[in-house]
């Protein structure tokens, strides 16, 4: 499992989107008695990833252990909020071959994404999570990992598989962390040496590739990410209620934000990095893949000037962002909110009065309320 979309796309295995719609060779099936040197196989599997622009390749059995009875005490707990998809998929995440039949193996792969070392700490600036700046991951990390597919056959002819990043319900972070990339954090994304700012892709396979060693995990006893998360969503190490997270509130709820966490969602529109940035293994991290860079000044811009997007302007500016998928209700919903925490000015007053009569009861009140914290915040001495 892995980070909503980053957050909670890592933490608890991402959505379950156009699962039918992923690479894969599901009719091949690769022959067992063949005379395949699979540890020689495995190192040219690193290196044709390495070639592909992955900055680590791993290698696990197709079986999450002991992660199913968390999976599904987690869910029980009502954790996953309205993430309906995750309690309905939990068999598909506990057997992998419900998935993909034939598979034994789960090639676990990394793309480092980080696209700058900026932080947003004006409150007229908007905060996107780091992820969703650039383009969206989904399609190019499958693209990347059917490409892989693809070289692997060249080695060993037909063989049967099927690529997923983000895109079906797959355990991420286990298999990652079973192959080699890492270990779990603290506030669940998969961490390493080289910071946790990375996203995951797998291939399901029938290959009998020997597994990778797990490494150990580092975090000791530092409880850095659930001292920043600023909704307390980090309930105890390794465990995220996905109904306090803003990255949850602001991408994943459809109706009306609680009230009680608005003032804490601060200038966040979209997710929220808080837990990663303060790791002190992420002091390690490097610059990621280029094509994850921000577009359409997404790291820079103002909250107001974002609010103006018209419904046709977010289409179009946001087509492939995975920004896009929560529609323009959402999107003015969730700015409405940081303008209400922002500091009371001209600008800010006038922008939530441009929406006040909008068509959207949920863009309605959510405006109704910035407004009402403006003019709170005047009264103060």
């Amino acid at each position: 499992m892995q980070q909503w979309r980053q957050h909670f796309a890592q933490a608890l295995g991402r959505g379950f989107v156009g699962q039918l719609k992923n690479g894969g060779n599901i009719g091949a099936m690769h022959d067992q008695n063949s005379t395949v040197d699979y540890a020689a196989l495995k190192e040219k599997i690193r290196e044709a990833g390495k070639n592909l622009g992955f900055a680590a390749i791993g290698v696990a059995r197709a079986e999450p252990g002991q992660a199913v009875e968390g999976l599904r005490q987690w869910l029980s707990e009502g954790c996953h909020g309205e993430m309906d998809y995750m309690a309905r998929h939990a068999d598909l995440r506990a057997k992998p071959q419900l998935l993909h039949p034939g598979t034994l193996t789960a090639i676990s792969a990394a793309v480092d994404y980080l696209p700058h070392l900026k932080t947003t700490e004006q409150p007229e600036q908007a905060a996107i999570s780091r992820y969703a700046q650039g383009r969206d991951y989904h399609k190019l990390i499958r693209n990347r990992l059917q490409k892989l597919a693809d070289a692997i056959s060249e080695i060993v002819g037909p063989f049967g598989y099927r690529v997923f990043s983000d895109s079906a319900p797959v355990m991420e972070v286990e298999f990652a962390s079973q192959a080699g990339l890492g270990w779990r954090g603290k506030h669940t994304l998969l961490l390493s040496k080289q910071g946790s700012w990375r996203f995951l892709g797998e291939i399901y396979t029938d290959l009998p590739l020997t597994p990778d060693v797990p490494i150990e995990e580092h975090c000791g006893s530092c409880t850095a990410c659930l001292d920043a998360c600023p909704t307390q969503a980090i309930v105890a190490p390794y465990k995220v209620d996905a109904r306090r997270c803003i990255s949850y509130l602001t991408i994943e709820l459809s109706g009306a934000i609680p009230e009680e966490f608005r003032p804490l969602i601060g200038n966040r529109i979209y997710g929220c990095d808080d837990c990663q940035l303060c790791c002190p293994w992420n002091r390690f991290a490097q610059l990621g893949d280029p094509e994850f860079a921000p577009r359409h000044g997404l790291d820079s811009a103002g909250l107001s000037d974002l609010f103006a997007w018209t419904e046709q302007e977010f289409n179009d500016r946001l087509a492939g962002n995975p920004i896009r998928r929560i529609g323009h209700e959402r999107w003015l919903r969730n700015i409405a909110v940081a303008l209400g925490n922002a500091p009371d000015s001209g600008g800010t007053r006038d922008a939530l009065a441009s929406r006040a009569d909008h068509p959207s009861a949920l863009v309605r009140e959510h405006v109704g309320w910035a407004m009402r914290q403006g003019m709170s915040s005047k009264d103060c001495p």
